[in-house]
């Protein structure tokens, strides 16, 4: 197996078992490793410290497979690690309450690069790293083996790849096709989900338990949901007794989802307008024509997909944040949300205190928000806590 070399004090990061290596870390290999191959990772003095997958052309030159020398990477090794997943899901009883979930949450599971969504009796995977990609076939064979789902279809679609240097791809890996739209179910909500075209591998699973959050405090309330998507926090709201909702997103398809999960839901199609516009746009007319509203959902896109985005981002969120305040009536909540992994809490929580500062409202947080538990964090991998939230009382 090859050997990577790394420079004098560059061990410390590996042997607090954080699952990346860098290219400014290694000093020098024996030999010259393809993409995805297994090396093992040695100190200076070339003491054996992990190993893991290469990658050539991605700045994480190292993704750590294991620290553990006895293991072999194998099909036998992944069919543990998956094992332990799954299992992990099923001690926090989440296929009690939802046939939709996360089963593998990348490197916070052992499994540097892979995603594996849940929906009903479809598996939705995504390889995101030249690691995983390399032991692709082993690990569709191993996760259809222990969970026997009718199809696997892969979604690796994301720009993260390019990075890795491989192609995007979508497609069946195993089974047959699953159909055009999935229905699943969360808390007695049912929503139609697209696996093929929706966004990420088909809906918000991570943010399942905000929803439940929005739900509780809904009731007799008029509602904003923002960048709403197919409904999630629609739907949770109008469950939770809202008076009313206005949803706003800039996609057609996905209103027409939305409109279609109503339907599903029996739910009368009065009590929401749908509104197809941009976020920014849409608050801003509505601050001009002088609406209000008592509850608010704000869940935008990723404002800041790299570290050096997040001063542009930090306006955005000010800006959107800012419209809020300005929209809500008083004793009104403000659920508020960044998924963006390089927007650090504290400083989404001072970007919503100058909103709240500039709006001239008196704000306190009620709650904080997170992802869902299976998207667990590894406490080596604080990366993985990607999705942050608020929900702000104004007086």
């Amino acid at each position: 197996m090859i050997q990577v070399y790394l420079h004098p004090g560059r061990e410390a990061s590996v042997i607090r078992r954080h699952p990346w290596i860098y290219t400014s870390a290694i000093a020098g290999m024996s030999g010259t490793p393809q993409d995805g191959e297994t090396v093992d990772i040695l100190d200076s003095y070339k003491r054996w410290l992990a190993r893991g997958a290469y990658s050539a052309q991605s700045k994480i030159r190292i993704r750590i497979w294991t620290w553990e020398d006895a293991d072999d990477i194998s099909g036998d090794y992944f069919n543990r690690r998956l094992q332990q997943s799954i299992a992990l899901r099923n001690a926090l009883k989440i296929p009690n309450i939802t046939n939709a979930y996360r089963l593998v949450n990348a490197e916070s599971d052992g499994l540097p690069g892979l995603i594996v969504d849940q929906y009903d009796k479809t598996l939705v995977v995504q390889f995101l790293s030249s690691g995983a990609e390399r032991w692709l076939r082993q690990i569709i064979d191993e996760l259809a083996a222990i969970t026997n789902p009718g199809s696997i279809f892969e979604r690796s679609d994301v720009e993260v790849r390019k990075l890795e240097g491989l192609p995007i791809r979508t497609g069946l890996l195993s089974g047959t096709e699953p159909p055009d739209r999935i229905v699943i179910i969360e808390e007695g909500v049912k929503y139609s989900v697209d696996i093929r075209q929706g966004h990420k591998t088909g809906f918000y699973l991570d943010q399942r338990t905000n929803r439940t959050a929005v739900r509780s405090i809904a009731a007799g309330r008029s509602v904003l949901d923002c960048f709403c998507y197919t409904g999630g926090f629609t739907l949770s709201a109008l469950k939770g007794g809202a008076k009313s909702v206005v949803a706003v997103d800039e996609s057609a398809p996905a209103l027409e989802l939305l409109r279609g999960n109503l339907a599903l839901n029996e739910i009368n199609a009065d009590r929401v307008e749908c509104r197809e516009g941009d976020v920014f746009r849409v608050l801003r007319e509505f601050r001009d024509r002088g609406m209000t509203f008592d509850l608010i959902v704000l869940d935008p896109p990723k404002f800041a997909a790299t570290s050096a985005h997040v001063e542009r981002a930090a306006r955005g969120y000010k800006d959107i944040n800012l419209l809020a305040f300005k929209l809500l009536n008083p004793g009104g909540e403000l659920a508020t949300f960044s998924c963006s992994g390089n927007m650090p809490l504290e400083l989404f929580q001072k970007v919503v205190a100058g909103a709240a500062l500039d709006a001239r409202v008196d704000a306190h947080i009620v709650a904080t928000l997170f992802q869902a538990p299976d998207h667990p964090v590894a406490l080596n991998y604080p990366e993985a806590a990607y999705l942050k939230g608020f929900v702000i009382h104004i007086k």
